[in-house]
């Protein structure tokens, strides 16, 4: 009787065991959350998200074997912004593989249940700047991934996501974050006559430490479990920030 009790306990240490190691190793997922806007300003500007914004973090999400999922703020109806790039490796594979098949397919964000992600990333592009300044259902999205300790993203005019979230102590989310966005000197050599508002003030103005870099150069910033980027250029380094934080928080798990 002894025997058959040890070998119980002995096969359940190791159940135990084998659920602790394949929760380690769990598929990690991140939702992109786009835009569903195609015309901006006065003069009805074409626009779209900016493909290297999304093409060049998916490739990085892709490499690293996450899944990736798509949300839109009205579900389907995405749109593309700088074909032109298309030549672009990353681009191109983005436009040829899944990635453009998945975004246009996009589900509507108040489908989803963002809780079940381990990050949400949002790029930029004009795009956003039209639909996401005020949208209470992404707000909502931003915050409650924030304040459980996953991962929130944003590149170029992507962090327009952020403005206008609170916490539930009822602060900014912003406020003292180091953060980067689309500057306010880009976007007068870009379009400054469409946006309705510059980017960089706003986020300014709710808390924000904002930290610019030279015009299209290359700049990502972590702060805790929030990552921005500057412009196009900093997409990459936005992704790679934001594994770097995911595994880093699963070797804390594992200790």
């Amino acid at each position: 009787m002894k025997k058959v009790i040890i070998l119980i306990l002995t096969f359940a240490i190791f159940s135990s065991y084998g659920q602790t190691k394949e929760e380690t190793v769990k598929e990690k997922s991140v939702l992109f959350i786009v835009s569903n806007t195609n015309e901006i300003g006065p003069n009805n500007r074409k626009t779209g998200v900016f493909l290297p914004e999304v093409a060049h973090p998916y490739a990085e999400f892709d490499q690293a074997n996450y899944r990736i999922d798509f949300a839109s703020l009205t579900g389907g109806n995405t749109y593309l912004d700088a074909l032109n790039l298309a030549n672009d490796p990353q681009n191109l594979a983005f436009l040829t593989g899944k990635g453009w098949e998945e975004m246009q397919k996009a589900t509507k964000l108040s489908d989803v249940d963002v809780s079940s992600y381990d990050a949400v990333f949002v790029p930029g592009g004009l795009a956003p700047m039209v639909d996401m300044p005020e949208n209470a259902v992404l707000k909502e999205a931003i915050r409650e991934t924030y304040e459980r300790n996953s991962v929130v993203g944003a590149v170029c005019h992507g962090p327009v996501s952020l403005l206008n979230v609170k916490l539930s102590n009822g602060t900014y989310l912003l406020k003292g974050k180091n953060i980067t966005s689309f500057t306010n000197e880009e976007e007068k050599s870009y379009a400054v006559d469409d946006v309705p508002f510059l980017l960089e003030a706003a986020l300014t103005k709710q808390g924000a430490k904002f930290h610019a870099a030279e015009n299209w150069s290359a700049n990502s910033i972590a702060d805790g479990n929030l990552v921005t980027g500057q412009n196009p250029a900093s997409a990459k380094g936005v992704a790679e920030k934001m594994i770097d934080i995911l595994e880093k928080n699963d070797q804390k798990k594992v200790k």
